[in-house]
């Protein structure tokens, strides 16, 4: 498990300042997706094996969230891509998440998100 980059630190800050419901839901998912995004990225990688029990825990914990709609079919297509866990992919997960975000649960995710995005691909060309 990764230590918690500044873009997670975000989404935490963000959910204790976001009321119960569903954008507080939708805030929790997108932090569990990026922790799970970001370890793909780690060197050395994590085994297949704990890569796919880890995206296994991740759609069950995010079938029991009450996410707001604009999330919920780039959550699930997120899922997908995490299932391949491949480490080229990281970016594209988390940059696919940005706009249904900033809809969902506002600017800061967004931002947030894109951050993270950014942070990938930089440690992709290193």
């Amino acid at each position: 498990m990764s230590v918690m980059s500044p873009a997670a630190a975000a989404l935490v800050k963000l959910m204790g300042e976001v009321p119960r419901g569903p954008r507080r839901d939708g805030a929790f998912a997108l932090w569990l997706t990026l922790r799970v995004a970001e370890d793909l990225l780690l060197q050395p990688p994590p085994p297949q094996r704990a890569t796919r029990r880890r995206v296994a825990s991740l759609e069950g914990r995010l079938s029991s969230l009450s996410v707001p709609a604009p999330l919920r079919r780039p959550l699930a297509a997120a899922l997908l891509e995490l299932q391949v866990a491949e480490r080229e992919r990281a970016p594209l997960i988390l940059q696919q998440l940005v706009a249904p975000a900033r809809e969902a649960v506002g600017a800061e995710a967004a931002e947030a998100l894109a951050r993270a995005a950014r942070g990938a691909t930089a440690r992709l060309r290193e």
